[in-house]
């Protein structure tokens, strides 16, 4: 039997050859390269020469890449394109992985040899990112409890394959919970304010799931805050939506989060007490910059009030807005988004319908995103209509130096579907190094309703943000310069990842990016000037909205993983659990009606299952930087060759191979300061 997983791929850049890649070749595939995996480990592990960094660190790096290769196409799929056969694939690999990966690290010929070089390392004359890699191996080895004893070692691995079981239930039932949840609309007239490219989607929606003619389907985002709130007029609709979205996998059933979580937090809990950590929020602060959860807490604690007084001033504004709609009535949640959206026009004269002809998905892409990555970076990008995706939705493109020189390939699947997990994403389908001689494949995920027929892709100001943001960590991948696979791209501390990614936001905007791609889809007029700087000026305008509901998430993922082991037992049940989500909402200070967590227990992804688990706080903690770094690029020259190479040289390229904050401070000459983003979010004391 034929795999064209296990072979190596022998189009450009070392893509996966899609066209001859079946959903039932993954399985077997991924078994084939884990025993060859553990072969290559075992062979390094059973010599029994002295360890050398040629014979054990380096030879860790270059083993597994069959492995690697089938993994990374295989969790893409998993998140963009997660068929009934795909997710039951996840289903079995996720925790038959877990265990693989545990009994390398956990083996203790491993860690004996990896100790024995770490203690005379200073005595082995490396260079910086050898000496980086041996350091961060330790630690990775220690953190992983490579120090313990057999018993704990046995312990640990059995905690690790029970979250790994659970953690992959909850995300194939939030996506099965979010799909039922759709909103249906049995007259059009409901849809008022909804401009008519949306409501074509939401009838097409209806379409592919055969509801008779003449029926609309709300489909549901991964946030709370749905982005059709801002646009409708219908207040009963707008509670229907927002009731949908804040109950999703927490109303019974099969689909119920609830208990899941309660059980990944107490094995949290219970595993980090065995590395010797008091929670599981101070095992991931450890693993990051923050280095400590006190660290973290200032942060937060200090923007918390700061948000909340100015969010509390925002409410009073709009609840003046809902009462000449409907007098005598209370704003509530899901008022906030179209009253919003309301002031917004009538301070700044902008909203979505009007701006939305003027951003067309592919020419926002070509004109916009690519057009700042040449001006920056010198990179050029040709379409390669010759390679296949995993998808028909997929573009790929080939990325090119200043020289004409290969770089590598972007792979683009902007469009939302039932079997696509909510929310955008990067993915690396090949890490660039240079100890295996391999360039970057990125993908960039996104969720936008694809429109029928013939219709243009037009997107709201957020979508555009959401695209430019991306495509930041994309260029955090496609630029990566290291040596080790371990160091690529977006392979730094979980704490700093977004960083790029926030900074490539700010050209969006930018007087010499928007010009060039925001123009009228059919007369190719071009955004008024004046329009476009009432964008700018509108920035800071909902900021407070979005940085109450963000911290709320924050700090709501930090109550999960900052109980003990014994307090985490105590939440068995679903309504303890949403009790618990109450209480630290309410303790934190940041429990206002109005405004729900951006995720609320039971649908946060991120943090019981998509890997930002205690590391929520690191999208405001990379915006210090982030705020920081657009600071330095207003004082050195902007959107300029000159200043995207130092900015490249100095951190893009640099992935995981030092120090970020070394880094960070080598690049600045100094470290990062709150008040950028503070002024940045319009926030008063």
């Amino acid at each position: 039997m034929t795999n064209a997983l296990l072979d190596e791929s022998h189009l450009p850049f070392q893509l996966p050859d899609f066209a001859q890649i079946a959903e039932e070749d993954y399985l077997p595939a991924i078994k084939a390269a884990m025993a060859e995996h553990e072969a290559e480990v075992e062979e390094i592990l059973a010599n029994d020469a002295e360890p050398t960094i040629e014979n054990t660190l380096v030879a860790l790096e270059a083993a597994g890449q069959k492995l690697s290769r089938v993994t990374a196409a295989f969790f893409n799929q998993a998140s963009a394109d997660a068929t009934q056969v795909i997710r039951d694939t996840e289903e079995e690999v996720v925790p038959l992985l877990t265990t693989h990966s545990d009994a390398i690290d956990l083996d203790p010929r491993l860690w004996e040899r990896i100790n024995n070089l770490y203690l005379q390392r200073h005595d082995l004359e490396l260079d910086d990112e050898t000496d980086w890699l041996l350091q961060e191996t330790w630690r990775d080895l220690k953190r992983s409890g490579a120090d313990l004893d057999d018993d704990s070692r046995q312990k640990l691995a059995t905690l690790n394959s029970e979250l790994a079981s659970l953690t992959t239930t909850f995300g194939q039932r939030l996506l099965e919970d979010t799909n039922a949840s759709a909103v249906i609309v049995k007259d059009v007239s409901e849809l008022s304010g909804v401009d008519e490219a949306t409501i074509a989607s939401f009838a097409a929606a209806a379409q592919r799931r055969n509801l008779p003619e003449g029926q609309y389907v709300i489909e549901l985002g991964l946030p709370t805050i749905q982005p059709i709130l801002a646009s409708l007029a219908n207040r009963d609709l707008r509670r229907r939506v927002h009731e949908a979205s804040t109950s999703r996998a927490a109303n019974g059933g099969s689909t119920d989060t609830r208990e899941l979580v309660a059980k990944i937090a107490a094995l949290r809990a219970e595993r980090a007490e065995l590395l010797g950590h008091p929670n599981h929020a101070s095992v991931i602060a450890d693993e990051g910059t923050a280095r400590t959860t006190t660290a973290i807490s200032e942060l937060l604690d200090q923007l918390a009030p700061i948000a909340v007084r100015n969010a509390k001033k925002d409410a009073h504004d709009l609840q003046a807005e809902l009462e000449k709609d409907h007098p005598g009535e209370t704003l509530q949640a899901w008022d906030w988004p179209f009253y919003e959206e309301k002031l917004r026009a009538t301070r700044y004269s902008i909203d979505d319908a009007a701006t939305k002809p003027f951003f067309e998905l592919w020419r926002t892409l070509n004109d916009g995103v690519f057009f700042a990555a040449t001006a920056l970076y010198g990179l050029t990008f040709q379409p390669r209509t010759d390679l296949v995706g995993y998808h028909d939705d997929v573009s790929i493109f080939q990325v090119n130096e200043e020289d004409g020189s290969e770089l590598g390939l972007f792979v683009f699947d902007p469009y939302t579907r039932d079997t696509k997990y909510g929310g955008a994403w990067m993915n690396d389908l090949v890490g660039q190094n240079t100890l295996l001689e391999q360039h970057a494949v990125i993908v960039n995920n996104l969720n936008i309703v694809k429109p029928t027929g013939d219709q243009p892709t037009l997107l709201t100001i957020d979508e555009v943000t959401t695209l430019f943001h991306e495509f930041g960590h994309a260029l955090h991948g496609l630029l990566s310069n290291v040596k080790y696979p371990s160091f690529t791209g977006t392979s730094v501390p979980r704490d700093i990842v977004e960083f790029p990614s926030q900074v490539n936001e700010m050209w969006m905007l930018h007087p010499d990016v928007l010009p060039r791609y925001a123009k009228h889809h059919e007369t190719d007029e071009a955004l008024p000037e004046e329009t476009a700087q009432r964008l700018r000026d509108a920035q800071i305008f909902g900021q407070a909205f979005s940085t109450t509901e963000f911290l709320a998430a924050a700090l709501l993922d930090q109550a999960w993983h900052r109980l003990t082991s014994e307090e985490a037992q105590q939440i068995t049940t679903a309504e303890e659990v949403t009790v618990f989500e109450a209480q630290a909402l309410k303790s934190a200070g940041i429990d206002i009606e109005q405004i729900q967590p951006r995720y609320r227990t039971s649908y946060f992804a991120h943090t019981f299952n998509g890997g930002y688990d205690a590391g929520y706080y690191s999208y405001i903690w990379a915006e210090v930087f982030d705020a920081d770094a657009v600071t330095w690029f207003e004082e050195n020259g902007g959107l300029s060759r000159e200043a995207g190479q130092k900015f490249r040289d100095g951190l893009l390229g640099r992935g995981g191979s030092a120090d970020t904050l070394e880094l960070y401070h080598a690049f600045r000459g100094r470290d990062p300061e709150l008040a950028h983003l503070i002024q940045r979010r319009g926030l008063t004391s």
